[in-house]
């Protein structure tokens, strides 16, 4: 009997785990109640914990922070600090460019090694910076800046071998895409492994089963385009002709590779940047599972996926429950709260007017959940402004939960709302933040289970 109430368990604890989202394209609120600001960004585990560690382009293209989020489900994301931020002059200086901060562990030293493409506005120094810190989110001492090997170096990635054997992925823009062995303390780089003459940006390197898997970008500046990867078993020879591994023709679900995340021995997950170049600050994540068989690769695209980090299969994501829509303009509406005209909602008309003086308020009732879990909610919204909008939410009377929402334009996108949802009727009300305007909402969309 108590065999089967602690199996009863696991699986209401797996059920619950279940539905929490990865929602590409969408808003992520971190527990700053800010949008995740880490473009460029590298992933690294330590322990059962992922430490996100990427741009902070909340004020544009100039550096401003090198920033560290953590999660155990890469869903949820806890912003933790800043591990380096800008200084009066030098490489971290006013109008200076820091971009693609990745971090590998060095066992031998103890250290946490932070490698960043540092350049001047003009894009004329093209060298990596380094970076050293005793936690893998703490502050980190910066040490200098060069060119490796007396070679340009833009777009950069870092990759460990199981060896312990460090590298930098660096693209140089005179000679093509390099692999370059660092030396054993990882702080400089010790001799050239391997270069391709192709003109391919945003490096980002994966092992599974004895095999390597370079992911990278063709030249189209802020532009999407097709990305590709080459596959070989050694790092030094054999390396195969590039090939696209989204859909052709997807510009990659509009993204640009910034890391490749192994999950278990045999899944990865592929994390792209959706740059808005005209407003950088309201770029957002795509990430999506790959699926890797032998020499090929391919990814397709999801308006969102449950992520399953203790898989030992080749996917990287489990099944993804039914869900229902439940229309702004359907809700009641409190203070000022109207119908307002969408044409790229769903139903033509979008719940407006939340927030501002008058108070306004939408609730939707009657939200169903087969189970008692904590979900992704996908909030479907339009936000006209150049800066981001905010909204309260409540669920079920519970305490506020501040929720970003970028800017989107005329379009509809999605912030993400991750709550506890009660098994049968749930209430969620979205309301503005002091008199500030909320987002024009089309509707929600909810998980049953």
């Amino acid at each position: 009997m108590r065999f089967l109430r602690v199996a009863f368990l696991a699986t209401l604890t797996s059920l619950a785990e279940a539905t929490l989202q990865i929602v590409p394209g969408g808003t992520w609120t971190a527990s700053n109640n800010e949008h995740v600001q880490a473009h460029g960004a590298g992933i690294i585990q330590v322990n059962s914990t992922y430490y996100l560690i990427g741009e902070d382009k909340t004020g544009g293209s100039a550096f401003q922070n090198v920033n560290c989020y953590s999660s155990t489900d890469l869903v949820q994301w806890t912003y933790v600090g800043a591990l380096l931020s800008r200084t009066s002059s030098g490489d971290l200086g006013p109008n200076r460019v820091v971009e693609r901060p990745k971090v590998l562990f060095n066992a031998k030293t103890g250290k946490y090694v932070l490698y960043m493409h540092i350049d001047s506005s003009n894009y004329g120094d093209a060298k990596v910076g380094v970076a050293t810190g005793d936690s893998v989110c703490g502050k980190y001492s910066y040490v200098g800046s060069f060119r490796p090997l007396n070679h340009q170096s833009r777009d950069m990635g870092l990759f460990a071998d199981d060896d312990g054997a460090g590298y930098l992925l660096s693209e140089d823009r005179e000679n093509g895409l390099r692999i370059m062995r660092l030396s054993d303390d990882y702080l400089t780089v010790a001799s050239s492994t391997y270069l391709w003459k192709d003109s391919i940006e945003a490096p980002a390197l994966l092992k599974l089963n004895g095999r390597y898997y370079m992911f990278g970008s063709k030249l189209t500046g802020w532009d999407p385009n097709d990305n590709v990867y080459s596959t070989s078993t050694s790092l030094t020879s054999g390396w195969s002709a590039w090939k696209t591994f989204a859909d052709s023709g997807s510009k990659t679900y509009t993204s640009q590779t910034n890391a490749v995340l192994p999950v278990g021995p045999n899944a990865a997950i592929y994390l792209g940047d959706r740059w808005v170049s005209k407003n950088l600050m309201a770029s957002t994540y795509v990430w999506l599972p790959l699926s890797v068989s032998g020499t090929t690769v391919t990814m397709a695209n999801a308006e969102s996926w449950v992520p399953n980090l203790s898989t030992t299969s080749s996917s990287a994501s489990t099944a993804k429950p039914a869900e229902t829509a439940y229309e702004g303009e359907a809700a009641t509406y409190g203070g000022k709260a109207r119908n307002v005209n969408c044409g790229s909602c769903s139903s033509g008309t979008a719940a407006g007017y939340v927030g501002g003086p008058d108070m306004g308020s939408v609730t939707f009732s009657s939200v169903r959940s087969d189970a008692a879990a904590r979900t992704t909610v996908r909030v479907r919204y339009v936000n006209g402004d150049s800066s981001t909008r905010y909204a309260n939410v409540r669920v079920n009377g519970g305490a506020a939960q501040k929720l970003a929402f970028l800017p989107t334009g005329s379009s509809v996108s999605s912030s993400t709302l991750n709550t506890d949802l009660k098994s049968g009727t749930n209430e969620i009300v979205i309301e503005g933040v002091g008199e500030g305007w909320g987002p024009d909402v089309d509707r929600l969309i909810v998980p049953v289970s």
